[in-house]
């Protein structure tokens, strides 16, 4: 009997050896190929996260189990921008034409967004009678509203991008979500009629331990500073003027408090002058190779999870890391879902975003109280071995595709 062929699209992987971008759809493809599917991972050529052209000559694909398929797809300079909107128009086109000519597949598994490549993926896959799953990893036009949020003209601007989004879950067969609340966005608009798991975006523990380890000599933590860490994205998604702000005003009486930003993005200047502006003792680390990451969080001793009031992220990828370090960690999500599960687990403490003296006070806290923050470190490690490790939170959807191909072909 012959393999199963699996399409796997995701628009941002980290593949190769780069060192940014999103793992979860490569460390899929890599659990479904050593599970006997034959997998061909179809990725932009443009790399979103480095925003350049990847080099296909020279690309090593012998570190992957899988085959990679390079889509042509325009560059763009910035995350929002006219240019990256026709970028995605011509990737879709790109997208309709690679099925034509390839659709000898028993299942496709889709990340969302971008909203108008998923759904001419979702309609590639009905017309050649596909079994389609799509993967809500974020939710589009709703993130774009922080930086955009005009009444009227935000509702037409945005218009399009819902209409696709509310087109690609009707024709899905099976939706996925990376938290209970994107998994609910693909059933807005549709009965609850078809298979729906959550599976958060998680992270290979194994992988997070070794780096740790193998890094954890290079971090240079002098004897009696506290670290509060942030790691991610710099952008008016996340309430990091907040924690400036709050830092400064802790520093004046705790000057061991220090504040590491790892990561880059949009806002990192504005960021760095309001560093000048106010004082506070800040380390910018930009993006690193992710087991360095991994050593860093671990020597942290409080980790933010920092995102403005209308942020649409529920369960950011971030926290599969943050977990894993095993230390307590602050947020200021306001997500219904994510605010019950820190106080239901006990691993960290709830602030509302933009509240500068109430994210000082729990940070105050926090660094008063030793026990308080080995009890939530335990028990974010003890949540990260058993909800967020790929290794087993992913057999979920092993599961998945073997119940929606059992049939196909």
């Amino acid at each position: 009997m012959s393999k199963k062929r699996i399409a796997i699209f995701s628009i941002d992987a980290k593949l190769g050896h780069e060192v940014k971008g999103a793992t979860r759809y490569v460390y899929l493809a890599e659990t479904l190929a050593a599970e006997g599917y034959e997998v061909d991972f179809l990725t932009s050529r443009f790399q979103h996260w480095e925003k350049r052209q990847r080099d296909v000559e020279s690309f090593d694909a012998s570190v992957h189990s899988f085959n990679v398929r390079f889509i042509e797809e325009p560059g763009y300079p910035k995350n929002m921008c006219p240019q990256r909107i026709w970028a995605h128009h011509v990737m879709a086109k790109n997208m309709r034409a690679y099925f034509e000519e390839h659709h000898d597949y028993d299942l496709i598994y889709c990340q969302i967004p971008p909203n108008d490549v998923a759904l001419a993926v979702g309609q590639s896959a009905k017309r050649y009678g596909i079994p389609f799953v799509v993967d809500v990893n974020d939710l589009w036009p709703e993130a774009f509203r922080i930086a955009l949020d005009v009444p009227i003209v935000s509702d037409i601007a945005f218009a399009p991008f819902y209409r696709q989004a509310r087109r690609t879950y009707a024709l899905a067969d099976a939706i996925v979500g990376t938290s209970d609340e994107y998994a609910a966005r693909g059933f807005r608009d549709r009965a609850e009629d078809i298979p729906k798991v959550v599976a958060y975006v998680g992270n290979d523990l194994a992988a997070f331990d070794s780096g740790a380890l193998a890094y954890g000599s290079q971090v240079a933590k002098p004897s009696g500073e506290f670290w509060v860490s942030y790691a991610g994205a710099m952008s008016n998604c996340y309430d990091l003027r907040t924690l400036v702000y709050a830092m400064s005003r802790l520093q004046r009486s705790h000057p061991f408090m220090k504040l590491k930003l790892m990561g880059d993005g949009t806002i990192r200047e504005e960021l760095e002058a309001l560093v000048a502006e106010t004082g506070c003792n800040v380390d910018f680390l930009g993006y690193m190779p992710y087991p360095q990451m991994a050593a860093y969080l671990v020597a942290s001793d409080v980790l933010v999870n920092s995102l403005v009031e209308n942020a649409p992220q529920s369960v950011p990828t971030k926290i599969g890391d943050y977990l894993a370090a095993g230390k307590p960690m602050l947020s200021t999500s306001m997500s219904p879902e994510f605010r019950a599960k820190v106080e239901r687990d006990g691993f960290g403490v709830n602030v509302r975003p933009g509240d500068v003296e109430g994210l000082a006070a729990a940070l105050e806290r926090l660094e008063a109280d030793a026990s308080a923050r080995e009890r939530m470190g335990a028990a974010a490690r003890a949540i990260a071995e058993d909800q967020f490790d790929r290794k087993h939170s992913y057999r979920q959807l092993v599961e998945l595709v073997e119940q929606l191909t059992r049939s196909s072909r």
